[in-house]
Parts: structure tokens; sequence; C-alpha cells
């Protein structure tokens, strides 16, 4: 059987667990619960440990959840990601409450300066960010540049305006992520960010679906990938319990 030759990318330190380089390629979750229930949140994401998962994701929509992570980064012994959208503040909160990465595209928190702030609070705490493209919400003019339909270089390049900006901050520790419903547009935006970026690459296939249909559409999709030595963290995004997603990633990488 001809041997996998994984992508060299540069590594990334999420708390504990290092992504890319020659590390072994890891497994994340997210949790399903109000990120505010610190209880409940803090139960998921054991369970999500118990079966093996490396690094768990929070959304974070408030205050309220951002606030919320300090007691549950306590409680847990995986690393924690917070999930920003476009407030500069709350990720400025969830780091400060101790998460062990961001995921926030710097092109949507506004001026350069909130951009800053988030960075210079990254670097303090030397934690890294995601930039996370997803195929459903691209840019306007990158849309209408490619016939107004989502593709593989209106992707990479939509991510790559994200990096200018870290890069610009003198900020590389960061990963990317282009994820899409349409596998092969899906396929077609990590392979070409394979061959454009040297970061670690987080693989996923946006709204996989059901546990059954879902399962079989991330199997293909990050199966192709992983087979061509691309990518150095994945998810498996199932409308399901947690604890399933897990459950198909480990099996996949096997």
């Amino acid at each position: 059987m001809e041997k996998i030759i994984r992508r060299k990318s540069r590594q990334i330190m999420v708390g504990k667990v290092a992504v890319g380089g020659d590390a072994p390629i890891s497994v994340q979750s997210m949790t399903n619960t109000p990120t505010s229930d610190v209880k409940a949140t803090v139960e998921q994401i054991q369970r999500q440990e118990r079966v093996g998962c490396d690094i768990t994701r929070c959304s974070c929509p408030d205050e309220a959840s951002a606030r919320a992570l300090k007691e549950i980064t306590k409680a847990v012994d995986i690393p924690v990601v917070a999930d920003i959208h476009f407030d500069y503040r709350i990720a400025l909160e969830a780091i400060d409450a101790g998460v062990d990465k961001v995921r926030i595209n710097p092109g949507n928190i506004g001026s350069e300066e909130r951009v800053k702030m988030v960075v210079d609070k990254c670097k303090e705490k030397n934690i890294p960010i995601r930039i996370g493209v997803n195929g459903g919400s691209l840019e306007k003019d990158l849309l209408e540049k490619y016939n107004g339909k989502p593709t593989a270089k209106a992707m990479v390049e939509s991510a790559k305006r994200h990096v200018d900006i870290l890069e610009k901050l003198n900020f590389y520790d960061y990963a990317i992520s282009l994820k899409a419903s349409n596998l092969d547009l899906c396929i077609s935006a990590y392979e070409e960010a394979a061959k454009t970026f040297n970061c670690p690459l987080h693989l996923g296939i946006t709204e996989a679906g059901t546990e059954f249909s879902g399962t079989i559409k991330s199997s293909i999709g990050l199966g192709i990938l992983l087979r061509e030595g691309i990518g150095d963290t994945l998810r498996v995004s199932l409308s399901d319990e947690p604890i399933k997603e897990i459950k198909v990633a480990k099996e996949i990488l096997k």
C-alpha cells in the first residue's frame, strides 16, 4: 500500500495539543449546550473527553457566554476554543476567561484598531486564532469576481485577506478552515489552500447532515483529503449528539 505523505505545515499549540507539523491529526467537536449554562456545558465536554475528543469549541454569542468560559475552562481537561463571530469585545472577554484558541475572522470585526486589540491579547496569552472561511458566506465582491458563486479560488482568496491582516500585525499563530456543504467545492478549496498556505488546516464539511447522511458525506470528503496528506485537525459536523461526531472522526482516522 502506498504510504500517505502528509503536507508539511508549521505547528501551533492549542493548549497542550500540538496541531500541524508532525503531530497526530487531532479530533475536534463542539458543544451544543448554551455556553452560559456552565454545568451542562462542563458535563458535555467531560463526556467528549471520555470518548477521545482532543479539542472542543464553545459558541460565544454574548458576554454571559464569554464570562462562563472562565469556569468551564477550569473544570475540563481538554483545550477549549471560543467561537466568536463579529464582536471584538466578546473575543477579548473570552481570551481573558482562559480559552486556548479563538475562532474569529479578523476582517469581520471592524477597524484595524479592534483587530490589533484582539491580536495583542492573543499574543499576550500565547493562544492561536482559527480563520474560518465558509462557502455560504463569502464576501460580496469575491462572489461577483467569480461569477456570482463560491469557488475554491474565491474561498482561498477570502482566507488570504484575513491572513494578510494577521501577518501585517506580525501574528503567525493561526490555522485555517475552508468549509462548504458542497463536497466538490470543499475538497477543491482545501487542495488549493494546501498549495497556498503553510499553516495548519482544520478540516470539516459544513452542514454535513444527520448521523447517517452526515457520516457518509464527511467520510468521503475528509477521507479524500486525508489520503492526499491534507489536514492537521478535523471535526465531523453532525446535526446530532457531539459524542457521535467524535466517534465518526475516530473511525475515519483509523
